[in-house]
């Protein structure tokens, strides 16, 4: 069946301040020109110069205060009023003739008042001639006095134009920042000046020089170029707006660098403009309407079925949906863009009607996102929408029905059988449960209004962001912007359950931006170093159970995709490396049973690992790090042969006293291996203390005796009395006895000697008394009975004096 082309009443202007002014400018001055706020909800109304006052009128719906202004006779109106794209406030811009331009807004305080006033027009004699705010900017077309190029005839003067551009905008609560004039194009003809959302317009007028009647510019203030096209011609160049050799933002110039379109050419006859996000629309005395796109190149659209009688005829034109909408008089023309063909024709009951252009992305209230996608028509009428409706008769699927066919539609990609799913199988298959428990949540699904009213956060979060990527489109592409799109990004996926195809966007966007998506990461997890090197988190659970997430069992991730916890490592790598380790030790502290491995999976750091590549090609430093810092038996040993291979002996050694408390054992398996190279050479002399300190207090010094001996190297030959040159000093007792004396602090056993080495270590130090060297008597001798204990066994205790 055939859609319908409707009207629907959104308004009847009782809502707007100062209904009955706007009603009354509305019917009684058919050229008022009318805009709308970026936000949808403002009205400005301003009429041309030497109409009764009052000239202005801002009329806003809901609450707020309207602004009226008249200037009396003889005191000059406003030239054109625009609203600024502002987020933060609603403002509008007045430009007068002369240069003058006031900046006008609602701040703290009830009503609109004056921001800022300034002066566009720094020469004398200057005037404005049309004007035009795209966004963050003012651009004005002045002419100029032509001095003493008007002794050379009418080229000059009609050459006398200059196209001049400053930045606009706005400054804490109640402030506008304008910045310096800076020339776009001078040595022009007079151009009317029209925006759209992305690229300014720059048309011929009536009193254009005929010569360059027929051209047309077109200004990517994003893309920083121009494109100078002739419609008539098919023809469209373009050029660098970036200042280099010569002058090339003359616009004489400019033309005469662009061979053919200088080509004699009649005026482009045109009755009306209308810029549109497709490009720039117009409309001929002949009915034709016609769109030059943003590159330059011109199609025609199609033809009404009446044309405008003369240039005093009303006529709006407007594009919605791939549709031309026409109102011409007091008939409204719908027109299929693509084909041209007339899809409607409706007579109105008014010949003042206005076209408005739709709420700018992201700054539509919670009422007109239901009546988005239309364009707005008003008149002393009303307010009226647009847009196209299912005709009557025409039977819609339920919102149970939608939810099975596009489950279809999504589980036939990703199948890999032949039979084509249908929504029947899906209602009574209980292996598709999903779709199955929307729908019976659809099945008593609430009001709009009610549904509004509970997701009106969610809907905030959402308006903010399409804000902000509207501004990033329009081509404010600053760093800071993108920062903020990519940590919104990543906080909306780590919302999700990281599967698939979030996890994939996931991917990109670090890839894209790491900075700021690791930025988003510190706040969802919360880290701050905790001055020793280490890292803290008061993450709730959740949170890093979705870091840690499951991993693939060590395979490389289909399609180069990384899980959460790897992809975070590869971009700690790569931004901060000294915090991987950190990272790697807080996300072992933090994870529950199973979450890491998901079932017989990789430890995390052996995940960590290999983010760093293959065996023998990963950094030695941040390997070590891992392998120390896991707390798994097996990975310390690793870290510590390897640190031993490169001597690194105090590293080694300090490696074994952090385990002191929590590993016993494994603090014992690193002094086996450190005491066999303390026996192997005299390297490890320099640290004997730490080595003394990581002696296990249970080692009995038989038991390191028999370490030392087992690693002690072969003697081929009788031991020396001293080394020969060069060759390695061996171990003495010196040596052993600290070690030795360690084996003994934990106090000198009770019972019986276990050992005949035990009396040399609890000796107290205190040697026995130096026998006489005189004669003793068999008397004198008893009285001494320790220094039997002296004399050799066999021998007798009579000393005789040899004088």
């Amino acid at each position: 069946m055939k859609r319908a082309g409707t009207l629907r009443l959104l308004s009847d202007l009782n809502n707007f301040s100062g209904a009955a002014r706007l009603r009354e400018l509305l019917a009684g001055d058919p050229a008022v020109r009318v805009r709308c706020s970026p936000d949808g909800r403002h009205l400005l109304l301003l009429r041309p110069p030497g109409a009764p006052g009052p000239q202005l009128l801002v009329a806003v719906r809901g609450p707020g205060a309207e602004l009226e202004r008249a200037w009396p006779a003889g005191q000059p109106s406003p030239l054109d009023a625009f609203f600024l794209p502002w987020p933060s406030r609603p403002a509008l811009v007045l430009v007068w003739e002369s240069g003058l331009a006031e900046v006008w807004g609602t701040g703290v305080g009830p009503g609109w008042r004056l921001l800022q006033s300034t002066e566009l027009c720094t020469g004398g004699g200057a005037r404005v001639v049309a004007v035009a705010a795209p966004r963050g900017r003012l651009v004005w077309c002045e002419e100029r006095q032509a001095g003493a190029e008007g002794r050379e005839g009418p080229p000059a003067v009609a050459f006398s134009h200059c196209v001049c551009v400053r930045t606009l905008e706005p400054s804490g609560e109640a402030g506008t920042n304008l910045g310096r004039t800076h020339i776009l194009l001078h040595n022009c003809p007079r151009f009317g000046l029209l925006t759209s959302r992305k690229d300014l317009f720059l048309v011929p007028t009536a009193t254009t020089w005929p010569g360059v009647g027929h051209i047309l510019l077109i200004w990517s203030p994003s893309k920083g170029k121009v494109v100078v096209a002739a419609p008539c011609l098919g023809l469209s160049h373009s050029k660098s707006l970036n200042p280099g050799g010569g002058d090339p933002w003359d616009f004489r110039t400019l033309l005469r660098g662009l061979p053919g379109l200088l080509s004699p050419r009649q005026p482009l006859t045109v009755h009306t403009w209308a810029p549109t996000p497709q490009g720039l629309l117009w409309l001929d005395f002949r009915g034709t309407v016609s769109l030059v796109q943003p590159h330059g190149g011109t199609r025609a659209v199609g033809t009404l079925q009446e044309a405008p009688a003369s240039l005093a005829g009303s006529a709006a034109l407007g594009a919605f949906h791939g549709t031309l909408a026409c109102v011409l008089g007091s008939t409204l023309e719908l027109l299929d863009m693509g084909s041209g063909q007339l899809l409607e024709r409706k007579v109105l009951s008014t010949d003042r009607v206005h076209l408005l252009e739709p709420p700018a992305p992201g700054m539509e209230n919670e009422e007109e996102l239901e009546t988005r996608g239309g364009l707005r028509l008003l008149s002393a009428v009303g307010l009226f929408r647009v847009g196209w409706e299912a005709p009557q008769g025409l039977e819609l699927p339920s919102a149970e029905d939608l939810v099975f066919e596009e489950a279809c539609e999504y589980y036939q990609r990703r199948s890999l059988r032949g039979a084509r799913l249908t929504p029947e199988e899906l209602r009574h298959n209980s292996t598709f449960r999903a779709p199955q428990a929307l729908a019976s949540i659809l099945q008593g699904h609430v009001s709009p209004s009610t549904l509004l009213t509970t997701l009106r956060a969610e809907l905030r979060d959402y308006r903010g962001l399409e804000q902000l990527k509207a501004q990033l489109v329009a081509g404010d592409e600053e760093e800071a912007g993108w920062t903020e799109l990519a940590e919104h990004e990543v906080a909306r996926l780590l919302r999700t359950e990281l599967m698939g195809d979030q996890l994939a966007q996931l991917n990109t966007v670090f890839q894209a931006l790491p900075t700021a998506a690791w930025g988003a990461i510190l706040r969802a997890l919360q880290l701050q170093p905790d001055g020793n090197g280490r890292l803290r988190s008061q993450a709730p659970p959740d949170v890093w159970k979705k870091v840690l997430g499951v991993t693939t069992g060590g395979k490389e991730p289909p399609s180069g995709i990384l899980p959460l916890f790897e992809l975070l490592c590869r971009c700690l790598c790569r931004l901060e490396p000294r915090w991987l380790p950190p990272f790697v030790e807080l996300a072992q502290q933090q994870g529950g049973p199973g979450w890491g491995s998901g079932g017989p999976g990789l430890p995390l750091y052996r995940r960590a690992l290999e983010v760093l590549g293959e065996e023998g090609t990963r950094p030695e430093a941040l390997e070590l790090d891992l392998l120390l810092g896991s707390g798994r038996p097996k990975a310390v040993l690793q870290a510590v042969g390897q640190l031993v291979q490169k001597e690194e002996w105090e590293r080694a050694l300090e490696a074994g006293l952090d385990l002191s408390s929590s590993s016993p054992l494994l603090r014992s398996e690193i002094f086996k291996l450190l005491l066999a190279e303390f026996a192997r050479h005299r390297r490890l002399d320099a640290h004997l203390p730490l080595l003394c300190r990581l002696c296990p207090p249970d080692l009995a010094p038989t038991e390191l005796l028999l370490l030392l001996r087992t690693h002690l190297p072969d003697e081929l030959e009788p031991p020396a009395p001293f080394p020969e040159p060069g060759a390695e000093p061996p171990l003495t007792v010196g040596l052993l006895r600290a070690l030795l004396e360690q084996t003994g602090t934990q106090g000198r056993p009770s019972g019986p000697v276990l050992s005949q080495y035990e009396d040399i270590l609890w000796d107290p130090g205190t040697p026995p008394p130096t026998p006489p060297r005189g004669p003793m008597s068999a008397l004198q001798a008893s009285d001494h009975p320790g220094l039997e204990a002296w004399a050799p066994s066999g021998q007798g205790l009579c000393v005789t004096d040899t004088g």
